[in-house]
């Protein structure tokens, strides 16, 4: 391994990430610290998971490693852009032909009988 593996902020695990970085470097938690200009101690607490640096801080450690942290801003409403996209090129016609199929279909779904599972 080359690099620690890829983060979501949301599911950042700092403390392995920052340890794995440390580690690829070759380089000590004293090594480290001195770097950033910190101790030994602080890294050994933000890679045992006991404090979280601040994001500055992580960046900073990421960089003295020889990496550098992307911060990457993403949507996370879950809404399919492509479809809104497709939608919008129909004519109203179209997508009111599309709408009342859709709507068809939830109705049989809604009348079908369910299947009983076998136990």
């Amino acid at each position: 391994m080359d690099r620690p593996q890829r983060q979501t902020l949301s599911r950042l695990d700092a403390a392995g990430l920052l340890r794995d970085a440390r580690r690829i470097a070759g380089l000590s938690q004293s090594a480290l610290a001195e770097r950033i200009g910190t101790t030994q101690p602080v890294i050994s607490r933000w890679e045992r998971g006991l404090d979280v640096p601040r994001i500055d801080a992580l960046a900073r450690a990421l960089q003295a490693c020889g990496f550098e942290a992307d911060l990457v801003f993403r949507r996370h409403d879950d809404v399919d852009r492509t479809q809104i996209a497709r939608q919008l090129m129909l004519t109203p016609a179209e997508r009111l032909a599309y709408y009342e199929s859709a709507a068809r279909a939830y109705e049989l779904a809604q009348q079908a009988q369910p299947v009983a599972a076998h136990a």
